[in-house]
């Protein structure tokens, strides 16, 4: 039993001693000097190596031109053409370093100089701390690859992600851009680039701005999440999300959407959006809505989806499924819209409506005419089974215009003159000062000419062939007060700009809405690194080499 006890303590103590030996610090080995001494007034306790001098630590090796190697503390001093070199992946050159081999750390100073198989740093001083492969310094350093320079007070390497860590004014410069940043993580390897905090990207083309984002500088791809916002001359695109490519200067944004026109003052709102620069258009769905300012007024237009393209000056307009559209005087309903820039027309496609004022205006083909010299609308045009309708102010009846075609004519903003021509027929209940019911005038002619004034009737015009009466109250009887082809919609009117979209859009729009406030509310962290960052170096998986086919030999 005691020989037993006495082998248990015996095996403990021997792995003791081994775990002892195995956690020691090894030592540096000298490998090489031309000449080496020992100057106790010099320097204590100390062994001079001079020329040549090259020593081995765990895998690190140093050369320069001369050292102190102190041997009971494992360091060692270096001077002159200094080279710290760890496998083939990073080289530390300077003009005087320090190497601790008991703690695994270097300092290197004088022209310091850090060369990785992607990119160069240059520096004052270099620290270099062997137990997380992590460099740092605190001096302005100059970091150049192939494709960008970076510029900061401060950074750190992460030597084994390849990454470079900025916390304090990164300048990151690229043939094509400028980058700023007081939170930027680059790698230098794949040239992904992780920006936190307010961020700016400039170039000829636009300006960008994110507080969390992502750019890969070598595809010129980009992702930003945080209160971002890319800026052209003429316009600003706001989103959420956005995506971007610079190659093909193609944007898409996701909720909460805004696309501001500075020169055409107008705006596009939705949740969801793409734009092509070069090409000039955009694509906005999802409780998309256009704002043009016109007349000191607001004109809305929504779609399901909505398309704008063309240049400056030659840009189209074009809303399309249920479209719906409000103005303070004037809105309507189609199935699709139309509006060119250059020629100030919008066509109202597929069943249109139009109210203005109190006025029900509907026919097969309308289209509104703008003048590009006033930037205000001109005109109004409708062809084929035109009808225009009101309610009569004080009765249950209504006034109703029939005719072949409609052109009106807008003044300050306001239909104002209106002809209806061929075949046109009247039902007006006709009043007096007082409001007092004179008789319902009902007639047919060839022309018919309205004078607006407010958006109400003030004089009825009738022109060739006319044929009708005023008529009493008692002497027309309900069945001949409508028109044939009266269908009074006011139930349909839009009367305010929150009516262009459907309860589901709205219910849609308040759930995305907060979505966005909620994540905003959160505290912003960095961006989750992506896997085609950390996967960037890893090789393909080999391919599997075909099975061959055994075949007999012919006799």
């Amino acid at each position: 039993m005691k020989k037993s006890l006495f082998f248990i303590s015996y095996c403990l103590l021997l792995l003791s001693v081994q775990s002892i030996f195995a956690q020691a610090p090894k030592k540096i080995i000298v490998e090489n000097a031309d000449y080496s001494d020992v100057n106790q007034e010099l320097m204590p306790d100390a062994l001079l190596l001079t020329g040549n001098v090259k020593v081995n630590h765990d895998g690190v090796v140093l050369t320069c031109n001369k050292a102190y190697f102190f041997q009971k503390e494992n360091y060692l001093k270096a001077f002159g053409n200094v080279q710290l070199v760890q496998g083939d992946t990073l080289y530390l050159n300077s003009k005087y370093a320090e190497y601790n081999g008991n703690l695994k750390k270097a300092f290197a100073t004088g022209d310091a100089v850090m060369t990785s198989p992607d990119a160069t740093l240059q520096t004052d001083t270099i620290n270099f701390d062997r137990n997380v492969q992590q460099v740092f310094y605190n001096s302005k350093g100059t970091i150049i690859n192939k494709d960008n320079t970076l510029v900061s007070k401060s950074g750190r390497y992460y030597v084994t992600e390849k990454k470079f860590q900025f916390l304090t004014e990164v300048t990151l410069t690229n043939p094509k851009y400028v980058v700023k940043s007081n939170h930027l993580d680059y790698y230098s390897n794949s040239g992904h680039t992780y920006l936190f905090g307010p961020s700016t990207i400039t170039s000829k083309a636009n300006y960008i701005y994110t507080e969390k984002g992502f750019y890969d500088t070598k595809k010129n791809l980009a992702h930003f999440l945080r209160r971002s916002y890319i800026k052209y001359d003429d316009r600003l695109i706001e989103g959420d999300s956005l995506y971007y490519n610079r190659n093909t200067e193609f944007a898409s944004a996701t909720r909460n959407v805004k696309i501001t026109d500075s020169i055409n003052r107008g705006v596009v709102k939705g949740h969801y959006a793409e734009v092509y620069k070069l090409k000039d258009s955009m694509f906005v769905t999802k409780r998309a809505v256009a704002i043009n300012f016109v007349e000191n007024d607001s004109v809305y237009i929504h779609g399901k989806k909505l398309m704008v393209t063309g240049k400056e000056g030659e840009r189209i307009l074009r809303a399309y499924n249920n479209v719906r559209f409000f103005k303070v005087d004037m809105s309507g309903k189609c199935d699709s819209i139309h509006s060119n820039s250059k020629t100030a027309l919008t066509k109202l496609i597929g069943n249109p409506i139009l109210w203005n004022g109190e006025s029900q205006i509907t026919g097969d083909v309308m289209h509104l005419i703008g003048d590009n010299n006033t930037k205000k609308i001109d005109s109004l045009k409708v062809l084929n089974n035109t009808f225009m309708v009101s309610r009569d102010t004080l009765g249950t009846g209504f006034n109703q215009v029939k005719g072949l075609n409609l052109f009106g004519k807008f003044k300050d903003g306001k239909l104002h003159d209106v002809d209806v021509i061929k075949n046109t027929e009247v039902l007006y209940y006709m009043r007096n000062d007082a409001q007092e019911l004179i008789g319902i005038n009902k007639n047919v002619s060839s022309k018919i000419n309205l004078i607006l004034e407010n958006n109400a009737v003030e004089t009825i015009s009738f022109f060739n062939k006319v044929d009708g009466d005023i008529y009493p109250e008692a002497d027309l009887p309900e069945n001949a007060r409508k028109l044939r082809g009266l269908v009074w919609r006011g139930d349909e009117r839009i009367r305010s700009k929150d009516d262009i979209f459907t309860a589901e859009e709205n219910e849609m729009n308040d759930k995305l809405i907060k979505e966005g406030k909620d994540e905003q509310a959160k505290e912003n962290v960095p961006m989750k690194v992506r896997k085609e960052t950390l996967d960037y170096d890893k090789k393909k998986p080999a391919t599997k080499a075909s099975t061959k086919t055994n075949t007999k030999a012919k006799k």
